[in-house]
C-alpha cells in the first residue's frame, strides 16, 4: 500500500506537469502565466528523474554500487580521486553548463517561446540526460577513458584516430568560443575580475579543507565556501564604486585573454581536488542559487510571457539569427536539450572522480536536467521582456538601423511596438548608455534577470545593481566550463598524441600532462588572442561553427552508445540511445548541407564567399568590412566555414559507416563482444 501511494504522488506530479504543458503549448491569443513553464519543466523533469533515468540505470546499464569505479582504482591524487557525490554534482554540473544554457534559449526565443520550450523539456528527457548519463557509464566501465578513445577501441582504429581529431578540433572551438565569453563579460568591469579572481583561493582552500584539515566535512566546507563567496560578491560591488581600487581591478580584454590562458594551463595541471573540483561545486552554488532566485521570483510575481508563443520568424527570416525552425532551431539551442560538449565532460574529468557506480544517474541524468532548468529560466528571462526590447538589442544595426527612433520605428513595422523613449528608459534602468545591438544573448538574459528580481526585490537602483549581477553571474558560470573543458581536452590531446608516441598517454607523468595542456592551451588560447585583437579573426571566424558541430559530436556519442548496447547483448534497449542518435543526425546533417549549399548568403558559406567575391571583383565594400582587406578576410572566414563544415560531416559520416558496420556484425553474435574492464569488486563491498 505504501508502495502504491508513492506511484500514485508521482502520477499526481506528472498529470500536473501534463496539464501545464498542455496550457503552454495550446492557449493562444491571450497572455499565459510564466508560471506554467515553470511548473511543467519541474514536474517532467521529476518524473523523467525517477522513472526513465532509473530505467536507464538499473535495466539498459544495470549499474553495479559494488564494482570499483576508475577513481577508486586508480587514484592517484592528480587526476583519479574519488569524490563525494554532491561535490561531483557540483563539478560536473558547473563543467557542463556553459555559454549554452544561458545564451541559445535567448537566441531561439526570436521564434517565440513555444518552440525552444518544448524542444528543451523533450529533448533533455529523451536525448540529452541520456547522452550524458550513457557516456559516464560507458567511460567509468573502460577506466575512464575519452569518447575519441572509445570510438577507438570499440569499433576500430580508423574511426577511432578519426574520432580523437574531430572530437579534439569540436573541443578547440567551444573552448574557445567559451572563452571568448568569458572575455567580453569581464572586460572593464572590476566588479566581475574581482569575484572571479577571489573563487581561486577560496576554492584552494576548500580543496586543502576537505582532503586535510576536515575530511567528510563536506557541509561544514560548503557553507564556509559559500560565506566568502558571497562577501567577494559584495567586497567586488564595494571595489568598483571606489575610483582607486576599480582602477586596479580593470583589465583590457588583451589582459583578460593572458590571464585566462594562464588559469586554464595550471587549472588543468594541478590536482583536481586542489582547484578545478573545489571551484566548480562553489560556482554551482551561485549557478542554482541565482536559478532558484529567479525561479522563486517568477512564483511571488508570476510575469506574463510577452513574446508570443510563435512569431513569423519561424520560416528563418528572423533578425537575430537566421534560418528556418528545422533544423536551426535543434542547433540553436544545444545546451539545455543536448549538447556533444558534454559527452567530452562525462569521459574526461568526471569519470576519474566517480566514487561509485550507484552515483552516476544523479550526476550524468541529474545533472543535465539542472541544466535543462537554467535553459527553461534564460528562455523565460528573455520572454517576459518586450519584444521590442528584444529585438532592439539582438537585432544587428545593418538591419534595424543604428538610433533610438529608426530601431523603434523598424521593430515597431514587424507588428512589436515599441518608442525610442521605452528603450532609452530601460537602459537608463540598467545604467548603460545604450541597449540597441546587444547581441550574443548574454546581455539580453541579464535584462530579463535584472526585471524578475528587481520585480521582487524594488527599489532605487536595484535595476541596474541586478543587471550588473546577472553579468557577473554569467561569466563566472562559463568561466567553470573553460577550466574543465581544458582539463578534458588534456585528456582528449594525450589520447591522440598517445596514438604515435605511446609515453605521453600516461596521465600519471608531468611530463605528459604538461606537454598536452600546453599544446591545448595553445590551440584554443590562439583561436581566443586573434578574437579578442580582431573582429574577423580568430575564434571569431570559427563562431558559425559552434552549433552544428557541438550537435555533430552529440550524434557521435549517441551512435557510440548504441554500438556498445549491442556489443554488451542488450539490443532489447538499443532504441535509447539509436532514436536520439537517429533525430540528430538528422538535423546536423541537414543544417550542414544547409550551411554549406544555401544560395541565400545570410545562411550559405559558400553563397557568402561568392557574394564578397564578386562585390570585391566590382571593387565594392560590403558591411561588416570596412576596407578591402577585411573584404578578403569574410571571403577566408567563409571558405575556412565551409571547409571545416565539410571536414565534420565527413567525421560524422564516416563514424556513421562503421557504426553499422561494427553494430550489425556484433548482432549476430551471440557472445557479448565490448571491452568493458574486467570486474573489480569496491575494497569493502
Amino acid at each position: 500500500m505504501p508502495r502504491l501511494a508513492k506511484h500514485l504522488a508521482w502520477f499526481a506530479v506528472a498529470v500536473l506537469g501534463a496539464i501545464a504543458l498542455s496550457v503552454v503549448a495550446l492557449r493562444r491569443g491571450e497572455a499565459i502565466n510564466a508560471l506554467w513553464i515553470v511548473v511543467a519543466a519541474v514536474a517532467i523533469y521529476l518524473v523523467a528523474y525517477r522513472y526513465y533515468g532509473l530505467f536507464i540505470a538499473n535495466k539498459v546499464m544495470q549499474l553495479d554500487p559494488n564494482r570499483a569505479t576508475p577513481a577508486v582504482l586508480n587514484n592517484d591524487g592528480l587526476d583519479y580521486v574519488p569524490t563525494n557525490k554532491h561535490v561531483l554534482f557540483g563539478h560536473h554540473f558547473a563543467a557542463i553548463a556553459g555559454a549554452g544554457p544561458l545564451v541559445g534559449p535567448v537566441l531561439a526565443a526570436q521564434m517565440g517561446y513555444l518552440p525552444g520550450t518544448l524542444w528543451l523539456i523533450a529533448g533533455v528527457v529523451l536525448a540529452g540526460a541520456v547522452q550524458d548519463f550513457m557516456v559516464l557509464f560507458m567511460s567509468t566501465r573502460r577506466n575512464g577513458r575519452s569518447l575519441g578513445d572509445m570510438v577507438r577501441e570499440e569499433m576500430g582504429r580508423i574511426p577511432g584516430t578519426i574520432a580523437l581529431f574531430g572530437c579534439f578540433l569540436i573541443m578547440i572551438i567551444i573552448l574557445a568560443v567559451l572563452a571568448l565569453i568569458v572575455v567580453k563579460a569581464l572586460a572593464e568591469s572590476p566588479w566581475g575580475i574581482f569575484t572571479v579572481m577571489a573563487t581561486i583561493p577560496i576554492a584552494m582552500f576548500m580543496g586543502i579543507y576537505m582532503r586535510y584539515i576536515r575530511p567528510g566535512r563536506i557541509g561544514e566546507i560548503s557553507i564556509i565556501g559559500v560565506l566568502l563567496l558571497l562577501g567577494s560578491i559584495w567586497l567586488g560591488g564595494e571595489i568598483a564604486a571606489d575610483p582607486v581600487w576599480a582602477k586596479a581591478f580593470t583589465f583590457t580584454g588583451i589582459q583578460i585573454t593572458w590571464m585566462l590562458i594562464g588559469y586554464g594551463f595550471v587549472a588543468a595541471v594541478l590536482p583536481v581536488w586542489l582547484i578545478l573540483a573545489p571551484r566548480d561545486y562553489l560556482s554551482t552554488f551561485l549557478k542554482i542559487g541565482t536559478i532558484v532566485a529567479l525561479a522563486i521570483g517568477i512564483l511571488v510575481t508570476m510575469p506574463e510571457l510577452r513574446m508570443p508563443a510563435l512569431t513569423q520568424f519561424v520560416d528563418g527570416t528572423g533578425p537575430v539569427w537566421k534560418g528556418g525552425l528545422f533544423p536551426f532551431l535543434f542547433i540553436t539551442i544545444a545546451c539545455g536539450a543536448v549538447s556533444g560538449f558534454h559527452s567530452l565532460i562525462a569521459s574526461g574529468t568526471t569519470p576519474k572522480l566517480l566514487a561509485s557506480e550507484g552515483h552516476a544517474r544523479y550526476i550524468g541524468y541529474g545533472g543535465m536536467l539542472m541544466e535543462s532548468f537554467v535553459a527553461i529560466m534564460a528562455m523565460v528571462a528573455a520572454s517576459v521582456i518586450d519584444p521590442g526590447v528584444y529585438f532592439a538589442m539582438n537585432s544587428p544595426a545593418a538591419v534595424v538601423g543604428a538610433d533610438a527612433v529608426t530601431v523603434a520605428q523598424t521593430i515597431s513595422s514587424w507588428g512589436f511596438a515599441i518608442t525610442p523613449e521605452a528603450l532609452q528608459a530601460v537602459a537608463h534602468d540598467i545604467g548603460e548608455t545604450t541597449i540597441l545591438a546587444r547581441a550574443g544573448g548574454a546581455p539580453t538574459l541579464a535584462v530579463g534577470i535584472a526585471q524578475i528580481l528587481h520585480s521582487v526585490l524594488p527599489g532605487e537602483n536595484t535595476m541596474a545593481f541586478w543587471y550588473h549581477f546577472a553579468i557577473l553571474f554569467e561569466a563566472l558560470f562559463i568561466l567553470t566550463a573553460v577550466d574543465a573543458g581544458t582539463r578534458a581536452g588534456r585528456f582528449m590531446l594525450q589520447d591522440l598524441l598517445g596514438s604515435f608516441v605511446p609515453a605521453l598517454k600516461r596521465t600519471e607523468s608531468w611530463t605528459a600532462n604538461l606537454v598536452a595542456t600546453a599544446g591545448c592551451v595553445a590551440m584554443w588560447g590562439y583561436l581566443l588572442y586573434q578574437g579578442v585583437i580582431d573582429p574577423l579573426g580568430g575564434i571569431n571566424t570559427l563562431w558559425p561553427l559552434f552549433g552544428i558541430s557541438n550537435q555533430m559530436l552529440a550524434g557521435i556519442a549517441l551512435m557510440l552508445g548504441t554500438v556498445v548496447l549491442i556489443k554488451m547483448k542488450r539490443q532489447r534497449y538499443v532504441w535509447v540511445t539509436l532514436l536520439p542518435a537517429v533525430w540528430l543526425l538528422i538535423c546536423t546533417t541537414t543544417a550542414g548541407f544547409i550551411k554549406l549549399f544555401d544560395a541565400n548568403p545570410a545562411v550559405g558559406f559558400l553563397a557568402l564567399a561568392k557574394k564578397y567575391s564578386d562585390a570585391l571583383a566590382n571593387g565594392q565594400v560590403l558591411a561588416p568590412a570596412k576596407s578591402i582587406d577585411q573584404m578578403q578576410h569574410v571571403i577566408f572566414n567563409a571558405y575556412t566555414n565551409a571547409t571545416l563544415t565539410a571536414l565534420f560531416l565527413f567525421v560524422v559520416f564516416s563514424i556513421l559507416f562503421f557504426a553499422l558496420k561494427v553494430g550489425v556484425a556484433a548482432w549476430g553474435t551471440k557472445e557479448r563482444t565490448d571491452k568493458e574492464a574486467p570486474y573489480q569488486a569496491l575494497p569493502d563491498a
